[in-house]
């Protein structure tokens, strides 16, 4: 196993951490915005750990762009899907804020 493979393996071991910590926060945070904070904040160094791993296993520069465009376009999306799903949970929490 070179060095390569080996820092390759570290970091999908990590993500996958991350992912796993992100999802038992979804299961056991009390209220809606705590588990879109834990949800969103894993997963997303979750997915740039994974996408990190991909780009080295592939050596290349082209695929390592590709995968950082893919990682940049996955943070928007959570990070907007979260706040929109808070603001939605929080109406429907308090019936006088609509």
């Amino acid at each position: 196993m070179s060095v390569n493979d080996a820092v390759v393996l570290v970091l999908l071991v990590s993500g996958l951490g991350f992912y796993a910590a992100g999802s038992l926060g979804l299961l056991r945070f009390p209220d809606t915005a705590s588990r879109l904070h834990a949800l969103t904040k894993a997963d997303n160094v979750g997915l740039g750990l994974v996408a990190l791993a991909a780009a080295l296993y592939w050596g290349s520069a082209a695929v390592a762009v590709k995968i950082a465009l893919v990682w940049l376009f996955a943070v928007i999306a959570a990070g907007t899907t979260s706040q929109l799903l808070a603001r939605k949970a929080r109406k429907d929490e308090d019936p006088d804020r609509r």
